[in-house]
């Protein structure tokens, strides 16, 4: 099949900045789709030009109405980096499409800033929550935002000044490699730049003596959750996610969730997860929703449900690839998180209380894996002393599907 759907990256230079063959496409074109700055940078008179529909996902309609004309959607730089050409790609079949990729918002602000692009993180917070960028606040490291608007940088700058890295240095590069192109400059604690709302931000994070460090490593400390008291601890929480396996794109299940605490490390530990917690009480879906927020996984979606009735929707949504039952454990509950779970797939149960640990057991009887006894004991005072305060020992069955 020749390719009827093109979909051409373009920067501020235009058509100047397009090599011969894209521009001829574009001139070709019966049909371009783009913003409206899009159709400024490369008007052709003769074609249909169109908008971005709203909503959003209209735009797949939109060209599958005009299959068998020439059709062009124009996109920022690279339409395959954060950008349009993925999401339109997951519709059509790859013989239908020809990619034009032009330099990214990263490329041009990595050479901008003297930085290689191997050596930092790249996010986008554009159309996102822009507290999902607070997970990437480390010491020393280097960030490459897309932003939502012109209000992104200072909010950016606030969630790095309120952790303790307010000498963070920060660069505001907007309408690279145009006519306008403007930088701005200055530190997260004194921020006060009014920037275009088109831009890309650069941030070398720079931590003070009293920063805090959240890891990406799972084991977070407790008191960074907001919780009742009841949660997985700190150390009990690292074993857990250690045996879940985080992977890119993996989607979990914390089933009886409580603060969140299993699921928000889930989010953090490797890019591009999803969690869906599963949890009774309002309270608690509150105390997780706020953990989430603070902590920079806002995507954590929570579920109001008993198990394991609350799960019969879920599987037929998407199969998990993890699942850690946290409470509701019974039989019950396992044989339904066991047949939605994805071959490979990792389920871990945790335990305190006799009767659980005996569910556990039958359990690890009649399907093999792991079953460990999990004991911490934590140095407090003791008078003038210090001795060892034991936790509750937890029991930890764990297994993968084959």
């Amino acid at each position: 099949m020749t390719p009827w759907l093109h979909i051409i990256g373009i920067g501020e230079d235009g058509m100047d900045g397009l090599t011969p063959a894209s521009r001829a496409v574009i001139e070709a074109a019966q049909v371009i789709v783009g913003g409206a700055r899009h159709h400024v940078l490369a008007a052709n008179p003769k074609a249909e030009t169109l908008s971005w529909p709203s909503p959003f996902d209209a735009l797949i309609g939109e060209l599958k109405a005009r299959k068998g004309k020439r059709v062009v959607v124009l996109a920022t730089g690279d339409p395959l980096w954060f950008s349009v050409g993925a999401k339109i790609g997951r519709h059509f079949a790859a013989d239908e499409i020809t990619f034009h990729p032009q330099l990214s918002a990263f490329q041009l602000a990595s050479a901008r800033m003297g930085w290689s692009m191997a050596d930092l993180e790249t996010l986008t917070v554009h159309g996102r929550p822009v507290e999902q960028m607070i997970a990437f606040i480390q010491p020393d490291v280097r960030l490459l935002i897309l932003t939502t608007g012109e209000e992104t940088p200072l909010q950016i700058a606030r969630f790095l000044t309120e952790r303790g890295f307010g000498q963070s240095r920060m660069t505001v590069l907007a309408a690279m490699g145009g006519a306008d192109e403007a930088r701005f400059e200055g530190l997260a604690e004194s921020w006060d730049h009014v920037v275009p709302a088109f831009n890309t931000l650069a941030v070398e994070c720079v931590a003070a003596p009293d920063a805090a460090l959240l890891p990406r490593v799972p084991g977070l400390p407790d008191e960074v959750f907001t919780h009742d008291g009841t949660m997985t601890k700190r150390e009990v929480r690292a074993a857990t996610l250690a045996k879940l396996i985080p992977m890119r794109g993996g989607l979990l299940w914390d089933v009886g969730t409580g603060c969140g605490s299993v699921a928000v490390e889930w989010l953090r530990a490797a890019r591009y997860t999803r969690a869906i917690g599963i949890e009774p009480r309002a309270d608690r879906r509150t105390m997780a929703a706020e953990n989430a927020l603070a902590l920079g996984v806002p995507a954590l979606e929570l579920v109001d449900g008993v198990v394991p009735e609350a799960l019969a929707g879920l599987a037929e949504r998407d199969a998990p690839d993890a699942i850690f039952i946290g409470g509701g454990l019974s039989v019950e509950t396992f044989n339904a998180c066991w047949a939605a779970l994805r071959p490979l797939g990792r389920l871990v149960a945790n335990a305190v209380t006799l009767e659980s640990q005996s569910v556990l057991a039958q359990l690890h009887k009649s399907h093999g894996g792991d079953l460990v006894q999990i004991s911490v004991s934590r140095a407090e005072g003791l008078g003038p002393l210090t001795g060892w305060n034991p936790m509750r020992p937890v029991v930890q069955w764990s297994l993968i599907k084959r």
